[in-house]
């Protein structure tokens, strides 16, 4: 079991942004409309932030704020499938025997995002980059938990989704709107923490509601046990306070 405390998280949806509108959603979900809206990200240089792909930006949005500017913090980037926008981009410049772009192949590897993060806040620390299936979400706090337990006072951890090319129907089922979630996590205090469990599923099959880091969101809110059922592994976020 896994216990951490969530000190600060903010998410992102298009036309969800603030905590009164995340408040909203969480006590009537809804499917988001998205039509390709992204965040301004003015905090980021103007030479920069050209370089942000929609998921670099809504993943800085989120985060930026749960680092303080003196803080050296690790960083977890997780996302199932990355920069599908930009790596389709460059399959239609091979199909079209147009030459790719150096820079965007190299933003379109899977930790580039963790990267930027680095270079722009000017963290030394570690980051690391992980996908996975559709508990990816779980296994980025599996990561956090770890540096944590390496001596880190908080981490940065998170994760985030663009909806990708309409080639992807049928294969990508599982973005129905671009979202981001960041959490500062540490280790569990006296205020409102949570334990993350592990068991084997013994046939329960997965919610398909929303994208399950939202359904974290709700849990969030609701201070509910979330369960996440996924193939032989069998997830349950109950709180603690």
């Amino acid at each position: 079991m896994i216990a951490l405390q969530v000190d600060a998280w903010r998410a992102w949806a298009p036309g969800i942004d603030d905590a009164a509108g995340w408040a909203a959603w969480a006590a009537a979900p809804r499917a988001i409309v998205d039509n390709g809206e992204q965040p301004a990200c003015d905090f980021v240089p103007p030479m920069q932030r050209r370089r942000l792909s929609r998921l670099a930006r809504i993943v800085m949005h989120a985060a930026w704020p749960l680092c303080g500017d003196d803080e050296q913090l690790p960083f977890v980037f997780a996302s199932r499938h990355g920069e599908t926008t930009r790596t389709f981009a460059m399959l239609e410049e091979i199909g079209r025997e147009a030459p790719l772009s150096p820079t965007q192949f190299g933003l379109s590897v899977h930790n580039a995002i963790a990267g930027q993060w680095s270079i722009l806040r000017g963290q030394r620390g570690e980051s690391v980059a992980l996908a996975g299936e559709a508990d990816t979400f779980e296994h980025a706090i599996v990561e956090a938990a770890a540096l944590l337990d390496d001596g880190a006072p908080a981490v940065i951890a998170v994760v985030a989704e663009e909806v990708p090319a309409a080639a992807y129907d049928g294969w990508i089922d599982d973005v129905p709107f671009s979202y981001t979630l960041a959490l500062r996590l540490s280790h569990a205090a006296d205020g409102q923490g949570w334990h993350l469990s592990l068991d084997a599923n013994e046939g329960a099959a997965p919610v398909r509601d929303f994208p399950h880091a939202l359904r974290f969101v709700r849990a969030l809110h609701d201070r509910a046990t979330l369960d996440h059922p996924w193939k032989t592994r069998r997830w349950t976020w109950q709180p603690t306070a």
